[in-house]
């Protein structure tokens, strides 16, 4: 098999860490002797053993006496370079030469400052071949909200909205009616599971009381972020319940009761998606979903600050309401979802 195919699997085993290594890159590796996969792990939690240390250690359960002189012959396939620095778990570089393997295959150069070239010159220093930039798109898409945010100092940016079939985005009454089907909802909330943080404006939670969670799916809860300039949001509302970490941004306090946390911007109404952005990674969120309202939608489209935007279309038609948000973009994936089409774009 070339390098490609075992690379391939090294990024199903990759995906496996979603929504629950950020901000850590999402990272698998394989372990390959003479053509067979004799070891493979993938980066499972954050704070815990990287994709490397847990090949190694699936190769030793698997192959116990034989491991050590396995390895030394080995080829192993990693989506991102090994590491180089001693973070929370000792360098990923340091056990590959520890077990002298033969050859490392690497996908993406790793670009945080404590790597970058990093683990692949200690790596080579030992006398490892290196060949890099197998998949090299592959594995930069599935780990776009990491290079994101280590190379623009921001989050990765998700609109998703759901639109009439005659472009209308919410009731002018701002009542709350659904637009999309059961299968959309349940799909959305996998969605929020596999995100770090979840935006709405002031306007949405008044119209909806969102409760802003994974109910539909099994997955963890993003952090609430509520934009509510004057905190006119009442206490009794879902945003404020103790179901996860809510963040308030407003011009009134900053404050922490319980798990709400209060964030005080000085005039909101200016720049406000780029304050916002440079807020959230200096808390290490490192991806965000943004469900509206329209004007939020909006001012993160003219700031051109975002990456990836997910359409709902309903066959439903509305004689009147809030047109849904204009947006430009290269068009990835269009599918069905239930009744609903789902077009995603990206900048």
């Amino acid at each position: 098999m070339g390098h490609e195919f075992y690379m391939q699997r090294c990024l199903e085993l990759a995906v496996k860490g979603s929504g629950n290594v950020s901000p850590n890159p999402m990272v698998g590796c394989v372990i390959v002797h003479e053509g067979a996969i004799i070891g493979e792990g993938y980066h499972q939690k954050i704070g815990e053993a990287h994709a490397e240390v847990n090949a190694v250690k699936d190769v030793f359960e698997k192959h116990a006496d034989n491991a050590v002189e396995l390895l030394k012959n080995a080829t192993a396939y990693v989506t991102l370079e090994p590491c180089a620095h001693f973070g929370k778990t000792p360098p990923c570089a340091d056990l590959l030469i520890k077990h002298q393997v033969k050859k490392v295959v690497i996908g993406n150069a790793d670009p945080f400052e404590s790597v970058n070239g990093k683990g692949i010159e200690k790596l080579k220093n030992a006398g490892i071949e290196v060949i890099s930039g197998v998949l090299d798109e592959e594995c930069r898409f599935v780990n776009r909200r990491f290079f994101t945010r280590i190379k623009e100092h921001r989050p990765y940016f998700i609109l998703k909205w759901a639109q009439t079939t005659n472009g209308f985005f919410a009731p002018t009454d701002q009542s709350q009616q659904w637009i999309s089907g059961a299968e959309a909802k349940v799909l959305t909330h996998q969605w929020r599971s596999e995100e770090d943080a979840i935006l709405v404006g002031k306007n949405t939670v008044l119209a909806d009381n969102p409760q802003l969670n994974t109910r539909e799916v099994v997955g963890k809860n993003p952090i609430r972020l509520v934009i509510d300039k004057n905190l006119d949001i009442p206490s009794n509302f879902h945003v404020f319940n103790d179901a996860t970490k809510t963040i308030i941004f407003n011009e009134v306090k900053t404050d922490v009761v319980n798990n709400i946390h209060y964030v005080q911007m000085e005039d909101m109404h200016f720049y406000l998606p780029q304050k916002i952005a440079y807020q959230l990674y200096l808390m290490d969120i490192q991806s965000v979903i943004i469900e509206g309202g329209a004007n939020i939608l909006g001012q993160f489209i003219a700031a051109n600050l975002w990456d990836e935007a997910r359409i709902f279309t309903s066959k439903t038609e509305w004689e009147s309401g809030i047109m849904a948000p204009k947006i430009d973009g290269k068009i990835l994936e269009e599918i069905f979802v239930g009744n609903d089409s789902l077009q995603v774009l990206i900048r």
